[in-house]
């Protein structure tokens, strides 16, 4: 197992659910940290629970600035000089049919699910292979595996981001850089609370899946072992999130089956 001991791992998406219990997690084991999000009140809090609370620098940013992206890059490099780990946590997800979505919530999800997750990478490049190479997380989902009722702009990026990740782990193999990404199924985090509906307004509301789901603090246990174990494919979930993942590899005529008689929203 590798170690993440006086690391640098920057977080995005830190200020509530996974994010926020990955940086706990992380911040135990000993990394430095540094937190990204819209809120900065809420970084605070978060920084505030954290073992070793003031090591940790706190960066708000929404990562669909490109020009706050670069800032914050350049913060990270004067004030910390380098960075060892990038999570690329935050994200926005759906429920909504595809015949009920506009275009621009179809681009609003693309932008946050996928271009600001690819800019902020490509960014960060230059940090992470200063040293011989770090490490590249991407937070994808389940949905970007298998392709599920409400979620066809949310899953179509999140796939998106897959094959990305896949292609950047190819070519920046030899330079040192590892490239992984999780898999989430369902979480019991606000994800569908802040859902974008078809016409972009928020769902507002908290799936019973989500809420009968697995705690963020259990997902991120399971997400830093299998990090630390050099896993580069992660699906964390339960019973059906994971058969989905495996058939969607072996049989997926079977997988498109299974997802017509889904009743999840």
């Amino acid at each position: 197992m590798m170690a993440v001991e006086n690391k640098v791992i920057w977080i995005t998406g830190a200020s509530s659910g996974i994010g926020e219990a990955l940086a706990r997690e992380l911040a135990a084991d000993g990394a430095r940290l540094v937190l990204s999000a819209r809120r900065q009140s809420e970084l605070e809090r978060v920084r505030s629970s954290l073992a070793n609370s003031s090591q940790h620098l706190l960066l708000p940013l929404d990562i669909t600035d490109t020009a706050a992206v670069s800032a914050a890059i350049n913060t990270i490099q004067q004030q910390i000089g380098g960075l060892d780990w990038l999570i690329n946590n935050a994200g926005i997800s759906q429920r909504a049919l595809i015949s009920d979505t506009t275009i621009d919530t179809e681009r609003k999800l693309f932008e946050v699910d996928y271009f600001a997750q690819v800019n902020l990478t490509r960014q960060a490049l230059p940090l992470l292979l200063a040293d011989g190479g770090g490490k590249t997380v991407f937070v994808s989902s389940v949905a970007g595996l298998v392709g599920t009722q409400y979620r066809g702009s949310y899953s179509a990026a999140k796939a998106a981001l897959h094959l990305w990740a896949n292609s950047l782990r190819a070519e920046l193999f030899e330079q040192g850089l590892t490239v992984a990404t999780i898999f989430p199924g369902f979480v019991k985090t606000n994800v569908s609370l802040n859902a974008l509906t078809g016409d972009g307004s928020a769902f507002g509301t908290m799936d019973d899946a989500q809420a009968n789901a697995m705690s963020a603090e259990q997902f991120a246990e399971k997400a830093v072992k299998a990090l630390l174990n050099g896993k580069s494919y992660i699906v964390i979930g339960g019973l059906k999130e994971r058969l989905g993942a495996l058939v969607s590899r072996l049989s997926p005529e079977l997988l498109y089956k299974m997802v017509r008689k889904s009743k999840v929203r």
